[in-house]
């Protein structure tokens, strides 16, 4: 008899590439320079620039972006019917988008979004090396590592050379960016960027956060579900006294 593993409870990572037209392109690179204008990046040293704690957090107004937008509305509908969600049951929003400029050296630490229930990443250039930075997708816990601490190595008894240790017991997953290559998943899920390594160029990419919702009930519909919010339609906003 062969001994074989199955694995259970996978993350869906969804990877869509993108036909972007040039000449849009073009344009959504200038526009994000632009919006970044003479910052170099954000407070902490090492740091990308990202939009969404400079003010830019609404790119998804702007008509430059209305192209991919409408893009990522076709794939994340995709990617939730794919997960098994009945879309009649849903409503979908783009909560914010911003754009995230890294310089050679920078990079973006270790995070999740509690505040949004689906991620998104379009990269706007990248050649698929992973010199300019990578998206590190880190594991809740290391479900297959047995003893507590046994992964990260030190002597332990785990051969980080070999396969199986790599699919069993891999501390993360890189993803390369490439150009037009659009990337979602849960946004519970830690991330990070690694630093660009390379000298000469510039990492571009647009993030977005996503939420579902229940769609607009109307005075004859069954109330939104216990667990899903109701359409931001109709909530009721309390002023500070």
């Amino acid at each position: 008899m062969t001994l074989e593993l199955q694995p259970l409870f996978p993350l869906a990572l969804a990877q869509v590439q993108l036909r972007l037209d040039p000449l849009d392109l073009a344009v959504m690179l200038q526009e994000v320079l632009a919006l970044r204008g003479p910052a170099e990046g954000n407070p902490n040293p090492g740091c990308a620039w990202t939009g969404d704690i400079n003010g830019v957090w609404q790119l998804h107004r702007l008509p430059a972006f209305a192209g991919v937008c409408e893009q990522l509305r076709r794939h994340s509908w995709g990617y939730l019917e794919a997960l098994g969600f009945a879309r009649e049951g849903l409503a979908l929003h783009i909560q914010r988008a911003w754009p995230v400029v890294s310089a050679p050296g920078q990079a973006v630490g270790r995070h999740h979004h509690p505040n949004a229930h689906l991620s998104a990443i379009l990269y706007l250039n990248g050649d698929g090396s992973g010199r300019s930075g990578c998206l590190r997708l880190f594991p809740p816990r290391a479900m297959n590592e047995l003893v507590p601490g046994l992964a990260v190595g030190h002597g332990g008894p785990l051969c980080p050379e070999r396969p199986a240790a790599a699919r069993w017991n891999a501390p993360w997953f890189d993803l390369a960016p490439r150009a037009g290559l659009l990337v979602l998943f849960p946004a519970g899920t830690d991330h990070a960027v690694t630093p660009n390594d390379d000298p000469e160029e510039l990492r571009l990419s647009l993030a977005f956060d996503l939420v579902l919702s229940a769609p607009p009930a109307g005075p004859h519909d069954p109330a939104p579900p216990e667990y899903l919010a109701p359409h931001p339609s109709q909530w009721t906003p309390l002023a500070w006294p």
